[in-house]
């Protein structure tokens, strides 16, 4: 079996070096002429723990290689980015899958698979994707097989979830679903769920709804108690003690290629009927402001006060920005005038600074990411270099300090 990928991104590469590391011959396609040089020699261009030497190892083994150009394959897996459209909706952006979809067209032949494995809005497989591979004059479900499969893994644990996360396969027909199990059978171990496409759809948007959804519950309380001078983190605490509840924890909004994205696909399917998911959109958005606006307060409005960022990723322990709310809250902050010191142990951006500079000369420190390298600051080199120093903690990960100031969202509304 050959199988070519179309795109190399946070997905499409882990899959193609997992499919190529289980004896499959994979060429993974890409338009990023510097992706696929730079793959070719053995090194990646993304960061995720194990995919370094995996990649290394099936592409000296000469069973993978990147490609700017679409081979003939047995298998096309399409796992491209659908960014939000536009327009007042923020649907979903089709625009690359149906480009990676024409791409392949010329390749096709009777008795391929093809698999879309990027996460689109419900029935696009159907009424999208199909209509492009049938004008090629082959018959979806009879001459090619095709399937909606969506990934379903955290980023950090990319390679182990691939393997032993169940799977959704949902074909277009019952026939295009059976075909599509026998390729992902090649590695995963998890259970492998039959459906049909628009259900595999919906059900990769609910998961992430789902999250985003309780996040923004924990976010509005985290509101509600600070205009009633409520400790929200024993609050949750306390009520996650009774064994049926479960308080997601608040932050300063919500980021990633999913949380933040996908409920949008389904509100612009039926805004009408969607109106708790875009509700709860709009709280986690706003959480955004919620943090600067105390931000300020804590610096009683003087622009001449410096910020130090730590942070500006979607989430910790990883080097993705995508859809980050914590740029989104250091831009806020640029525009009204203060000057800001970043610090991120894992972006490399030439205007970023140490750890310890960021210490230095500035009167609050954000701690708008939960990475590891946060949750022990120490202590000891803080009061050195700057004893006056305010810790605002909008994770809730830094352990208490004896003698640093640290404001989180457990006593935040003392900041008048």
């Amino acid at each position: 079996m050959k199988i070519c990928v179309i795109g190399l991104g946070y997905i499409g590469l882990p899959t193609s070096v997992v499919f190529a590391n289980n004896g499959v011959n994979v060429v993974g396609v890409d338009t990023n002429k510097k992706v696929v040089d730079t793959l070719n020699r053995g090194e990646i261009h993304i960061e995720e723990p194990g995919l370094a030497e995996i990649t290394k190892k099936v592409i000296k083994e000469g069973i993978f290689k990147a490609s700017l150009e679409v081979e003939e394959a047995d298998v096309f897996i399409i796992a491209v980015p659908t960014p939000n459209s536009h327009d007042k909706y923020l649907s979903c952006e089709l625009k690359y899958v149906e480009s990676a979809t024409k791409s392949i067209l010329s390749k096709l032949k009777k008795g391929n698979v093809v698999i879309i494995e990027s996460t689109i809005a419900p029935r696009v497989t159907e009424d999208d994707i199909k209509p492009i591979i049938e004008s090629s004059g082959l018959i979806v479900g009879v001459d090619v097989f095709l399937s909606h499969c969506p990934e379903r893994v955290l980023p950090g644990k990319i390679l182990e979830e691939l393997v032993n996360n169940n799977r959704i396969v949902g074909g277009i027909t019952e026939k295009c679903t059976k075909k599509s199990v026998e390729v992902y059978k090649v590695f995963v171990k998890g259970k492998i769920i039959e459906t049909t496409s628009k259900t595999a759809e919906m059900s990769k948007l609910m998961e992430n709804t789902y999250r985003d959804v309780n996040i923004a519950l924990a976010n509005e309380l985290t509101k509600v108690c600070d205009k009633l001078d409520i400790n929200v983190l024993d609050v949750i605490e306390m009520a996650n003690e009774h064994p049926r509840v479960n308080i997601h924890s608040p932050g300063p909004g919500v980021g990633g290629h999913c949380l933040a994205v996908d409920p949008y696909f389904i509100y612009a399917k039926a805004p009408e009927q969607a109106k708790l998911i875009k509700q709860a959109r709009d709280i986690n958005l706003s959480m955004r402001d919620f943090v600067v606006e105390k931000t300020e307060k804590i610096l009683k409005y003087d622009t001449k006060n410096k910020i130090g960022i730590l942070g500006v990723t979607y989430k910790g322990n990883v080097d993705d920005v995508r859809e980050s709310p914590a740029l989104a809250i250091i831009e806020q902050l640029e525009k009204k005038g203060y000057n800001l010191k970043i610090h991120d142990p894992y972006v490399k951006n030439d205007k970023y600074v140490t750890f310890d500079e960021v210490i230095k000369d500035t009167t609050v420190m954000l701690v708008l990411v939960d990475h590891n390298e946060f949750k022990n600051l120490d202590e000891q080199m803080i009061q050195k270099e700057n004893k006056d120093l305010i810790v605002f903690d909008t994770k809730g990960c830094v352990n208490k300090m004896k003698k640093v100031k640290l404001i989180n969202y457990g006593n935040v509304s003392e900041v008048k």
